[in-house]
């Protein structure tokens, strides 16, 4: 395979250029990633510890250092698939982790339902059910026949009280919803069957919630992954078992190397050793860098001499650049 895959030209060197796109390199695989993910002995007990108790998993270290791949791992090892992820903004509430609520989108299908009975052309509905979607944590709270895994993930960039909220939802094992609160009525007789609601999950099923309230079946398993860019309360902090990922040294880079790549060659301990080197450093930089640049400069497509020296750069920016 040659590689300039994209010379620039603006027209196809063959009228299907396209099947020049090799195939997308092993580890963005989820599934070998899965089978190839380097656990120490130290991560194995933090996670069993977590298990264990029962309690959210806080896993700390540079971004690119493997801590969402571990809450895919778990979830498949626990058969919890499929992962449920909520990726968390300095915008994020704890509303969002548990349901959306579209109330334009319903008062635009009341609005077709009042101009169907008038004759106009459409087609609208007024159940407040289909305008309710659960969101991850929500979806594993309702998860009525086993329990899920939910990957919390930048949990650092939330505002102050969001983890705390979170874990308290957690504890008190329910939450409501007040749209379906109000569609199932409080001034309802006592005699009539309390209504259960069908929900749309973060996962795109359905789940039953019953008076307009969630109540835990099962404890969830969390994933809280942080870059370490905030301190965290102590009674936050109480509530999670804590695991910092260390720096990686050579060692284990090569097993890393190794499990997607095959045998570490000298050519490759050398961009391993300068990799770990940099990091010791101060560079901030994933490990997903130096797969894409071994895969790149030592593969069947490795670019020349001159073109190298290029690649290196940009596979190996620090991340702190911006």
């Amino acid at each position: 395979m040659p590689w300039s895959i994209f010379t620039g030209s603006g027209e196809p060197n063959s009228p299907q250029a396209w099947r020049q796109l090799p195939d997308p390199p092993p580890w963005r695989d989820r599934a070998v990633a899965r089978t190839k993910f380097v656990k120490t002995p130290e991560l194995l007990d933090a996670v069993n510890v977590a298990l264990h108790l029962r309690r959210p998993l806080l896993l700390t270290g540079a971004p690119g250092s493997g801590k969402s791949m571990l809450a895919d791992v778990i979830a498949a090892e626990l058969g919890l698939d499929p992962l449920l992820e909520w990726h968390i903004t300095s915008h994020s509430t704890l509303a969002d982790a548990l349901y959306s609520y579209d109330a334009l989108g319903r008062l635009h299908s009341t609005q077709t339902i009042t101009n169907e009975r008038a004759g106009a052309a459409g087609k609208g509905t007024d159940k407040v059910e289909d305008f309710v979607t659960l969101g991850p944590l929500g979806t594993a709270l309702a998860s009525p026949d086993r329990p899920r895994a939910v990957l919390i993930d930048e949990i650092d960039k939330s505002d102050f009280d969001l983890p705390g909220d979170l874990l308290h939802v957690l504890e008190l094992g329910e939450f409501s919803i007040p749209p379906l609160l109000r569609a199932a009525g409080n001034d309802r007789d006592p005699d009539t069957p309390v209504p259960t609601h069908r929900v749309r999950g973060a996962d795109g099923d359905f789940y039953a919630v019953r008076g307009g309230t969630v109540l835990r079946a099962h404890l969830p398993v969390i994933i809280l992954a942080s870059n370490g860019e905030r301190v965290f309360p102590p009674p936050f902090l109480r509530r999670c078992v804590r695991f910092e990922t260390p720096t990686p040294n050579e060692t284990f880079l090569e097993k890393v190397v190794e499990g997607y790549l095959g045998s570490v060659d000298g050519e490759q301990r050398a961009l391993i050793q300068d990799f770990a080197a940099r990091r010791v450093a101060g560079q901030s930089l994933a490990i997903d860098q130096l797969l894409g640049l071994i895969y790149l400069v030592t593969g069947e497509a490795a670019p020349g001499t001159e073109v190298r020296s290029q690649v290196e750069r940009i596979m190996l920016e620090d991340l702190g650049n911006q």
